[in-house]
């Protein structure tokens, strides 16, 4: 503690900062995982396939507000919207899935709405522009890019059969995936948390509010930001709700609703089975969606 006492003020202001951040977001982060994990034992992706419905937009529809069931970061979706095209769940079904999941689930609108002092503004606003984005993604593969979007004789992920395990080697089982995704989750976590730190400690503050006075160019940068940082969904509005006094709604809501849909995770993920020219529109119809969204709120 002597040596604490040594540290500039800074890098003390920033320690604080980061380590108020991580302790708001933790709890949420082990919920989801703890969720998740009892998820990849019990549901599989059959259940849902046998619940489709039969019209094409209903089936669209379905894909963008299933994920409301699956409370679960981003960093699983991928695997699990691969085992649904394998089931031959139709690609203007998943995709809206992997939109929406990580956001419009319970656990993450839940650490939305605490994030920003108990808002439900920020967690609605969040919720609509993620169905948004899935609903166009849906049309668009379901009435305008009819081509396979799926790479040919691209190898089947790695997963799990617990169907012959028995219940309380389920459960155990459901704990280790449990903690294998709150630890594989963690790290861009503390990751997160300590950029958003040094960027209130160090970047200088007109700096920031000179990118925040055109809010085209703040939402453009904090969509960046949130690929860059790849931030777990249960997290990301701890990070975000600590930056909102500089860069305003709309920006922040970029960053909250991208985050989860395009990240460095997910694109490495995607890139095992889907075609290079699918991932470039699924990146190009999210991006201009979303910042015409923001701007909307913003009030361009």
């Amino acid at each position: 503690m002597l040596g604490l006492q040594h540290l500039p003020a800074s890098v003390l202001q920033a320690g604080a900062i980061f380590l108020s951040i991580m302790i708001e977001a933790l709890p949420f982060v082990l919920i989801g995982s703890l969720i998740s994990g009892f998820i990849e034992v019990y549901i599989t992706p059959d259940h849902v396939h046998k619940v489709l419905p039969k019209n094409r937009f209903f089936r669209i529809l379905f894909g963008s507000f299933i994920g409301f069931l699956f409370p679960s970061c981003e960093c699983g979706i991928v695997p699990i919207v691969n085992r649904l095209l394998e089931k031959k769940v139709p690609t203007y079904t998943a995709i809206p899935f992997l939109a929406t999941a990580p956001v419009i689930n319970p656990i993450v609108l839940f650490a939305t709405f605490t994030a920003f002092g108990n808002s439900i503004t920020f967690a609605l606003y969040r919720a609509l522009g993620s169905i948004l984005v899935a609903l166009v993604l849906g049309i668009f593969l379901g009435f305008i890019q009819t081509n396979s979007i799926l790479k040919e004789g691209a190898a089947p992920l790695h997963t799990h059969d617990f169907s012959q395990v028995s219940a309380w080697k389920k459960v155990g089982q459901a704990f280790i995936q449990s903690i294998d995704e709150f630890f594989d989750t963690g790290r861009y976590l503390v990751f997160g948390c300590l950029f958003a730190s040094l960027v209130q400690v160090y970047i200088p503050t007109s700096m920031l509010t000179h990118i925040s006075h055109n809010p085209f160019t703040a939402i453009l940068l904090m969509m960046l930001l949130a690929f860059l940082l790849s931030l777990c969904s249960e997290a990301d509005a701890f990070i975000g709700a600590s930056l909102l006094a500089t860069f305003g709604f709309a920006p922040i809501m970029a960053f909250l609703v991208i985050g989860p849909m395009i990240d460095i995770k997910n694109l490495i993920m995607m890139k095992h089975s889907f075609k290079p020219a699918f991932i470039l529109q699924f990146i190009g119809i999210i991006s201009v969606v979303i910042t015409l969204y923001c701007l909307l709120l913003g009030g361009f």
